[in-house]
């Protein structure tokens, strides 16, 4: 058993008969009145957000997660396949416990699988990831007096807003927690 004393980022714990893990945190003494920990958790099976308030010394049940490299290979069907780089050992997620993940994976990237006791819950993508544009309007010079910027549908149907400048074909940085453009490769 953990209190709140222990939350850092990245910290799992069992709670409201699910695995969370901290996003941030902020431990907040009000001039009157105990203090609390105000916390941002996000579901380590669906990726669901929620806000929660604990009290000062509260006690959580802490959890290890593992991360493992696994290699994505393909979809089949609701699942996605993975293999561990070291074993070669295929293991199938359903849709559901990946999240958005899906859009910013091709085939053979190298992602994060979380596993609880060699049992696989979710996956997370790379920090950055390169995706190439599949569709997008052409730009217009001149049209903005300071930088604009339009949609682009990338190749894993992924859309992020870029500058007017990006075309068709080219392959793009994007990071994965925000979905947000980074530049050209």
């Amino acid at each position: 058993m953990a209190d709140t004393s222990d939350f850092r980022t990245g910290f799992t714990l069992r709670h409201k008969e699910g695995l969370w893990t901290i996003v941030e945190f902020q431990h907040v003494k009000p001039g009157k009145g105990p203090a609390f920990v105000r916390s941002k958790l996000k579901n380590v099976e669906n990726g669901k957000v929620v806000e929660h308030t604990f009290r000062a010394g509260e006690k959580v049940e802490e959890v290890r997660l593992e991360r493992r490299p696994y290699q994505y290979l393909y979809p089949d069907g609701d699942d996605f396949v993975f293999m561990n780089t070291e074993t070669y050992e295929q293991v199938q997620l359903h849709k559901d416990n990946l999240g958005d993940v899906p859009l910013y994976i091709k085939a053979s990237d190298i992602c994060s699988v979380l596993l609880l006791e060699d049992q696989p819950l979710s996956v997370e993508a790379p920090l950055t990831v390169e995706l190439q544009v599949s569709e997008t309007d052409p730009g217009l010079r001149g049209d903005t007096a300071q930088g604009g910027s339009k949609p682009a549908t990338m190749e894993t149907g992924l859309v992020v807003q870029v500058p007017l400048f990006i075309e068709e074909g080219e392959v793009l940085k994007i990071d994965s927690r925000t979905g947000k453009y980074l530049g050209r490769t």
